[in-house]
């Protein structure tokens, strides 16, 4: 039997052991790789077998969560605040495996497996981190009533399965915009239950103890030639190729945020770009912010659905006038049920 707590190892070898153990009929557990001491794997292997998942998302980093919180709540730069992840033990001395989203990545594709039954897609996730998010953004996300977190999304669709990571605008008071600091969140969506929500520690000794402490248990009570549960929930040769979905509109719309020269014009022609990618903004505003000149202002841009493709063509478009100052912004909304 074999207990591990390595995300990366199952993300790239995790079908090729699960085939292994399956055929040996041992058990690989692995509920610390995913989300540290909530014990995602084993409700999601064997208390949901009933149910059809819809959709799992969270936020499955502790450092970037922690990043995020203490931005918000301090008002503070984002290097300034992982200085202080660093010498507090939070975040590594070369970092950018947690803010880039590489890790939240690996545990995404896990979660995306045991979902729905595809193989393991690690290299097949659109990601972003959270490394250009600023105090501009941070803000404006508050004003508008929403908090940015960092969200793993995996999603079955028409097309295919869609896996994403990247910052994501969660409206104040949902649920998800109260997880705080290094604790971790998931959220199981499944047309039977409706959405489970587990929440708790994500990170650190004691929720890695508990979690392999708790494997360690299930193998000591296993019955010599008792059927173990399939290592992703289905036998590893019945699981599935991974087949993306296709580009579609993202329902929430998008939070663009540019600081343009201060002249005539200029919101004509973000207006234009917006309309020839077929963008209906739900708004547009001038944002007012203490580190602008005369020359320069900020504008917030809130769009109606649209695809990720459009909001990178209409920016281009925007910078390729000439009008930024600054690198455009552009974060994905997510908004209350």
């Amino acid at each position: 039997h074999v207990v591990t707590a390595n995300k990366a190892l199952l993300a790239k070898h995790g079908v090729a052991l699960a085939e292994i153990a399956e055929k040996k009929g041992v058990l690989l557990n692995y509920e610390a790789a995913v989300a540290g001491g909530i014990p995602v794997i084993k409700t999601m292997r064997e208390a949901m077998a009933g149910n059809a998942v819809t959709r799992v998302f969270g936020i499955l980093n502790g450092t970037c969560n922690y990043i995020l919180t203490r931005m918000e709540a301090e008002g503070i730069s984002f290097d300034a605040c992982l200085k202080d992840a660093q010498r507090l033990g939070y975040a590594e001395a070369d970092p950018t495996f947690d803010i880039e989203g590489h890790d939240t990545a690996h545990k995404l594709s896990i979660l995306t497996s045991l979902a729905f039954g595809t193989k393991i897609a690690a290299n097949d996730i659109y990601m972003e981190g959270i490394s250009n998010i600023s105090q501009a953004d941070i803000r404006a996300a508050a004003d508008l009533g929403y908090r940015i977190k960092l969200l793993g999304v995996a999603q079955r669709t028409d097309s295919g399965i869609e896996q994403r990571v990247h910052p994501t605008m969660v409206p104040t008071a949902s649920v998800i915009a109260q997880v705080h600091g290094v604790t971790n969140a998931v959220a199981i969506e499944t047309d039977i239950l409706g959405e489970l929500l587990l929440s708790g520690p994500g990170a650190g000794g004691n929720a890695t103890a508990s979690a392999v402490i708790g494997d360690i248990a299930d193998i000591a009570k296993s019955r010599p030639g008792f059927q173990h549960a399939p290592v992703f929930g289905w036998p590893a040769k019945e699981l599935k190729p991974y087949k993306k979905a296709r580009m579609r509109s993202h329902a929430g719309g998008y939070f663009i945020r540019l600081t343009v020269h201060d002249r005539t014009g200029v919101f004509a022609a973000i207006a234009k770009r917006m309309a020839d990618n077929d963008i209906s903004l739900e708004s547009i505003v001038q944002q007012a912010a203490g580190t602008e000149t005369q020359a320069q202002k900020t504008v917030i841009l809130v769009t109606h659905e649209t695809t990720e493709a459009a909001v990178r063509k209409a920016v281009e478009g925007i910078t390729k006038d000439g009008h930024l100052t600054d690198k455009p912004q552009v974060i994905r909304i997510e908004r209350a049920e």
